[in-house]
């Protein structure tokens, strides 16, 4: 019995001390996990454990262990019990469940260093009567929980600590790569450099030519053949690299199908065991490749950080003295070959797109020619007008038409009142007659004087008899000629005095019609009789109708927006229908091709020359 009791007390010591290790583990976490899982599953005397992870709202599980009890747990079946005593431990930190299919399960909340547990390690124990009590070995666990933590921020700490080194080293090495001035130093200084620093056999930097790649130089070789053979399979290794466009690692490991059979060419002839090649990428795209070869160890992650951290802070510095770092001609063509891809090349297609809309428009600006026109407002109009005013003093009886009305020759449009003129006629009738028998009495008794006397009164009223006649006659207002009535809206005018000469209607031809332009003073001397063009009327601005300039008056007139030049301008078609004096609108007359640049500018140029001219 104290036999058995110093053995367990040596198991619980070995296991203790494994967990001491644990806390100072630097491996992967797969090792990592396994050693814990199976230390855990020691410590409480379990058959087996489980790890479950909470992963995409699914408890799932990562692994058991020891590794030869797997087929036994997955005969258990208990993968429902599994997740809900994970559950239930996620929630409560510890949990113990009796399996159905006999036994214990043992869960217990992992802490992560996570705000929330996503881990739950659980161990099944087949009878847990025997050796030490649950409540026991929940505690144990328990006291273990915090053990993954530890490990995570002891992985934390080495990778920033191993950051800082690592940076520390690359700053170390920039600042030599930075004291070259000649592109060929600071290649044999990179290559030199990297080497030792990272236990390398050999560096090689190979830089794309042309489309191909071009050893630039081998660590530790000032000189080399570029046609040998290991320079040539070197450089078919790194355009492998190149055409992939990612890291290329040589054994390639599992679970990575890159193209390596270059790679694998050049380690079987020449190279060494390990073989790492890593694109350069100065200005996003892979321009060059860095060929690392180790004879003994494999590259770690740590190697591979640390080399892909000195290319792409050294791939600037490297381009710019392989540019600069020629004779001024060559720097020259490089320059224009680079500008000329740029411009010719597929990228950035909109903007050498707007550029070549721009050259265009720019080119048609300065050098394009088109018709230019000039503008002027319009008013119909037409020579054709009769005014018709009341031929005596009277009243208005009937109104006939109204304004915009069309009529015909000698059609009535007016009637006055005649009743007043009917009494001043008869009237002058029985004068006439009075008159007339005075006469004849005056010359039976041949009273000469007083048969003179009464025959010029006989005159003076047939006189007064025919001027009222006439003015009946002429009591009916008729239009001259067929137009249109474009004044005179007189019918809420009956019973109206009027005056003779009063303008009662004006009748116009619209047979006759002509655009009368007003144009600008700054204008005038662009304009010639003969000159064509085309208005465009404000009622109906879609349609346009050709005119053609037929006279243009050779004084100013004032207007509230300057000076303008009545220009008469007859259509070279038949008038519209629908056409009437006093229509306005825009019209465009022709004058010759002009430049396109000075159509736009040349307002602005004369403006300019008047305010500043002294």
């Amino acid at each position: 019995m104290s036999y058995e009791h110093t053995k367990k007390n040596s198991d619980i010591h070995e296991t203790l001390g494994i967990f001491e290790d644990l806390r100072q583990f630097d491996g992967s976490p797969p090792e990592f996990w396994a050693g814990y899982m199976d230390a855990a599953r020691r410590l409480v005397e379990g058959d087996f454990a489980l790890l479950l992870v909470f992963e995409q709202d699914v408890w799932k599980t990562k692994g058991i262990w020891p590794s030869a009890r797997r087929k036994e747990a997955s005969a258990l079946d208990f993968e429902r019990e599994c997740t809900l005593a994970a559950q239930e431990a996620h929630a409560k930190k510890m949990w113990s469940l009796d399996s159905e299919k006999g036994g214990t399960l043992m869960a217990v909340a992992l802490d992560s260093g996570e705000d929330t547990p996503r881990a739950v390690a659980i161990v099944y124990i087949s009878d847990i009567s025997k050796g030490i009590p649950l409540a026991e070995r929940m505690t144990r666990l328990s006291l273990v929980a915090d053990i993954p933590r530890v490990y995570r921020l002891k992985k934390d700490s080495d990778k920033a600590r191993n950051d800082v080194i690592r940076f520390a080293d690359t700053l170390d090495f920039m600042v030599l790569l930075n004291q070259e001035d000649k592109y060929m130093a600071a290649v044999m200084s990179f290559v030199n450099e990297i080497a030792p620093r990272f236990n390398l056999s050999r560096v090689s930097l190979g830089w794309q030519d042309q489309g191909y790649v071009r050893v630039q130089g081998i660590s530790h070789m000032e000189k080399f053949e570029k046609k040998m053979d290991a320079v040539q399979l070197m450089e078919s290794a790194m355009e492998e690299t190149l055409d992939q466009d990612e890291e290329i690692l040589f054994p390639q490991p599992e679970g990575l199908n890159s193209i390596v059979r270059a790679h694998g060419e050049f380690a079987d002839k020449h190279g060494g065991k390990y073989i790492l090649t890593l694109p350069i990428r100065p200005d996003g795209d892979t321009e060059a490749v860095l060929l690392c070869e180790r004879a003994k160890d494999p590259f770690t992650e740590n190697d591979i950080k640390g080399l892909r951290l000195f290319c792409d802070q050294s791939s600037r510095r490297l381009k710019d003295l392989k540019i600069n770092d020629v004779w001024f001609g060559k720097r020259m063509a490089r320059s224009l070959k680079d500008k000329l891809a740029g411009l010719l090349g597929v990228e950035n297609t909109f903007y050498k797109a707007l550029g070549i809309v721009c050259f265009f428009l720019l080119a048609f600006l300065l050098f394009g020619r088109m018709e230019y026109r000039v503008e002027a407002p319009f008013i119909l109009k037409t020579d054709d007008v009769a005014y018709l005013p009341s031929p005596f003093e009277g009243y208005i009886k009937t109104v006939h038409v109204r304004v915009g009305d069309e009529v015909k020759a000698n059609q009535l449009l007016l009637t006055l009142d005649t009743q007043e003129l009917l009494i001043e006629e008869s009237s002058a009738i029985a004068d006439k007659s009075r008159y007339l028998r005075e006469s004849e009495k005056s010359r039976a008794r041949y009273a000469l004087a007083e048969m003179k006397i009464a025959h010029a009164l006989k005159e003076q009223a047939e006189a007064k008899l025919a001027l009222i006649r006439y003015h009946l006659a002429h009591a009916e207002v008729k239009a001259p000629f067929a137009g249109i009535v474009v004044e005179g809206d007189l019918k809420e005018m009956l019973g109206a005095p009027v005056r003779k000469g009063d303008v009662l209607f004006k009748v116009a031809r619209i047979e006759h019609l002509f655009a009368e332009l007003d144009l600008d003073e700054r204008d005038v001397h662009e304009i010639q009789i003969g000159k064509h063009g085309d208005i465009a009327f404000v009622s109906k601005p879609e349609n346009s109708y050709p005119v053609k300039v037929d006279m243009i008056n050779p004084v100013a007139m004032a207007r509230d927006k300057g000076n303008v030049f009545p220009v008469r301008c007859l259509f070279e078609g038949k008038p519209e229908d629908w056409w009437r004096p006093g229509m306005s609108g825009i019209s465009k007359i022709n004058v010759g091709k002009r430049n396109v640049f000075w159509i736009i500018t040349h307002r602005t140029v004369e403006f300019l020359r008047l305010f500043l001219w002294w």
